[in-house]
């Protein structure tokens, strides 16, 4: 668990230490616009932007019921961002592992990559994608009814 905030707080308290020095140097703008930088950079790196994980064995079920891609992930790893930052909302409609509190999941995610832990790894009806574009991603989900 405390994985997956080890960036984002070491991004925090880079942030401050980088701040310090233009605050103590009388630029307090130039602190503050530091130090919400660091902020942002740490919030996009948490587990925060995602949507609630689940493990991997519920989401497997529930996609098997109703039809929606599986997405393994983990905290901090860009192209997982991308995924989710470009499928805006459409995000929440699809069924998030977190392979870092989810030993099996981190374990499908090996077995579909040759052994390496590559994520984003998609998995729609039951055959994974690795780091497949998120447009392509999108066009995946069950239209609307």
């Amino acid at each position: 668990m405390t994985r997956v905030w080890m960036l984002p707080v070491l991004l925090l308290l880079t942030g401050a230490a980088v701040a310090t020095g233009p605050a103590r140097g009388g630029d307090p703008v130039l602190a503050a616009v530091l130090l919400v930088l660091f902020v942002l950079f740490a919030g996009m790196t948490s587990p925060l932007v995602f949507p609630r994980p689940v493990p991997a064995a519920e989401a497997r079920r529930r996609s098997a019921v109703d039809g929606r891609p599986v997405v393994y992930w983990r905290p901090g790893c860009t192209f997982c961002l991308r995924l989710r930052l470009r499928l805006g909302r459409d995000a929440s409609r699809l069924h998030w592992v977190d392979i870092w509190r989810d030993p099996a999941g981190a374990a499908e995610v090996r077995a579909a990559n040759g052994g390496d832990e590559t994520v984003p790894t998609v998995f729609v009806a039951d055959r994974p994608h690795t780091n497949p574009d998120p447009a392509w991603v999108r066009e995946q989900l069950p239209s609307a009814a």
